[in-house]
């Protein structure tokens, strides 16, 4: 590893992006989403839940990471009956800082963070404890009255932040995990944490039914659909998160998918019919069928390959290092080990050991380090995160300087703003592939109608704390659709996608799952 002496603007060069770049881009991902619907195994998932049973709650209310284990009792408020449901959830992300719509409430709710030993062990010792909280959570809700005395069996939601394949709402087999977790594939999840919970449940706890299983991002979006105040120009469209891994999910015609994975049941309400069948997809859009598009216009750079052949499987999701806040701390530590060792080679060896060790330098830190933080100047925050206690050959005290605060800086900036790029090209393209965005050439003048607008609900740490990730995704993904629709002798652009907030959605869409489970009927798609 090692660069020429350069200034910190060339150096950074292979992570620009502008928007005439990300609207190739999204052109690219668009016809690379179409194919992968067809034809991955592995992205572009189908659920077994219909688009009319996302919007269910929305009819019957008259309106409108894996790195933590969440369990809780969801309240629906405003529904023609109040039901407590318990949810419990794994999302990908550690998002706490908004509270539930006023639609929805929840009761009761704890979280524990997964630690490394229960990754790395046996599926029975996970379930086995993930069980345990459950419990816990049950019995506090007996001793607090939220739980009815004489319930005999509860009926639950549940969120899981990794792939699944499902025959059905209340069935799924996990698919290979990532994220740390060596737990092997082809598990049945509801019966594994049904196990877990039967060997930690007391005489005097109820039994638990699994009404619904989904993917954390598959719950967001239901969760945003249920909790966005659409207007008649107004849809809620998608859900996507950037937290620990990046993810999204929509809802696709059942026609844009491969045959093979149009086998199997749907739920959808009572009413709906089969014809023109949109469903729930859990795009995995970070795993590798992402990646042509991203090598097509040179977007992977040697920082990002050296990252990859060092993760537990090399190759397996190239736009999530290099988006997600797993992987952007390291990143910025490889590339400024690089720097160092082109701008000031002698510094390399006196570098913190943290520093030179694999995720060292975390997405956390460089999330706050920026000139004016409230953590304080660059340097002092440097001084204190790796302390310096070395001299150099000369006996001097080497410290941290301000041309090395800055340079770190903007190097982190660069991976933001080129992650905010990459999630903005990525966003487009989904909308379009499932004909929210219609193409340009048919886009007509608005005639002084409002603009139509697609809401994305966005969860996750990373996009909302570092740097200007979520501005800078907007600004982009304004930019290239004005940019589309201008190049197209376009005057105006008729649609407008609006990044929205939806926290705590893999918890609530858990449980607003589970009696628009309950209530609907099952259809065959094959």
């Amino acid at each position: 590893m090692g660069s020429d002496k350069m200034s910190i603007d060339e150096f950074l060069k292979p992570l620009a992006v502008d928007p005439h770049l990300l609207l190739d881009l999204s052109r690219e991902m668009t016809s690379t989403f179409e194919r992968l619907c067809r034809d991955s195994g592995d992205q572009f998932l189908p659920t077994p839940i219909s688009e009319s049973i996302m919007r269910a709650g929305v009819d019957r209310t008259g309106g409108r990471g894996g790195t933590n284990l969440r369990v809780g009792f969801v309240e629906l408020v405003g529904a023609r009956t109040s039901e407590s449901l318990t949810a419990h959830c794994i999302p990908g992300d550690d998002a706490r800082d908004e509270a539930a719509s006023r639609r929805v409430n929840r009761l009761l709710e704890q979280s524990w963070p997964i630690q490394e030993h229960l990754k790395s062990q046996n599926s029975d010792m996970l379930f086995d404890w993930i069980g345990s909280r459950i419990a816990e959570v049950v019995h506090n809700a007996r001793e607090a009255s939220v739980l009815d005395s004489e319930a005999g069996i509860i009926p639950m939601g549940i969120t899981f932040s990794f792939p699944m394949e499902q025959s059905s709402l209340s069935e799924a087999t996990l698919m290979f995990m990532g994220k740390g977790f060596a737990i092997t594939s082809d598990l049945n999840l509801g019966l594994q944490l049904l196990k877990g919970y039967e060997r930690n449940r007391t005489p005097d706890l109820p039994n638990i039914q699994v009404a619904a299983i989904s993917n954390d991002a598959v719950s967001t979006l239901v969760s945003f659909i249920h909790q966005y105040p659409a207007q008649p120009h107004q849809k809620a469209a998608m859900g996507l998160i950037v937290g620990t891994g990046c993810n999204a999910t929509i809802p696709l015609k059942l026609g844009t998918l491969g045959a093979k994975k149009r086998r199997g049941s749907v739920s959808v309400t009572p009413d709906h019919g089969t014809s023109d069948l949109r469903i729930a997809v859990n795009t995995e859009w970070s795993i590798n069928g992402s990646a042509p598009p991203l090598r097509k216009y040179g977007l992977i750079t040697r920082w990002d390959e050296e990252l990859d052949r060092a993760g537990e499987v090399p190759g397996f999701q190239p736009l999530e290092y290099m988006t997600a806040g797993r992987y952007l701390g390291e990143l910025a530590r490889l590339m400024f080990l690089d720097y160092v060792a082109g701008e000031q080679g002698h510094l390399l060896d006196k570098l913190p050991d943290r520093l030179r060790q694999r995720f060292g330098l975390t997405t956390t830190f460089i999330s706050h380090f920026y000139p004016d933080s409230p953590k304080g100047d660059m340097v002092s925050q440097l001084k204190k995160e790796f302390p310096l206690l070395t001299k150099d050959d000369d006996g001097d005290l080497v410290e941290w300087t301000p041309k090395l605060a800055e340079a770190l800086y903007q190097i982190a900036h660069a991976i933001e703003v080129r992650a905010a790029g990459i999630v903005a090209a990525s966003t487009i393209a989904l909308l379009k592939c499932a004909g929210d965005i219609a193409p340009v050439s048919e886009a007509v003048a608005n005639n002084g109608v409002a603009v139509t607008e697609l809401a994305v609900g966005y969860t996750g740490g990373c996009i909302q704390h570092f740097h200007n990730y979520l501005a800078d995704t907007q600004r982009f993904i304004d930019e290239i659709l004005d940019l589309d629709f201008r190049e197209a002798g376009k005057q105006e652009t008729p649609i407008r996608v609006v990044l929205s907030p939806c926290h705590d959605g893999g918890i609530t869409g858990a449980g607003i799952l589970v009696p628009a489970a309950l209530g609907s009927r099952v259809v065959q798609c094959e």
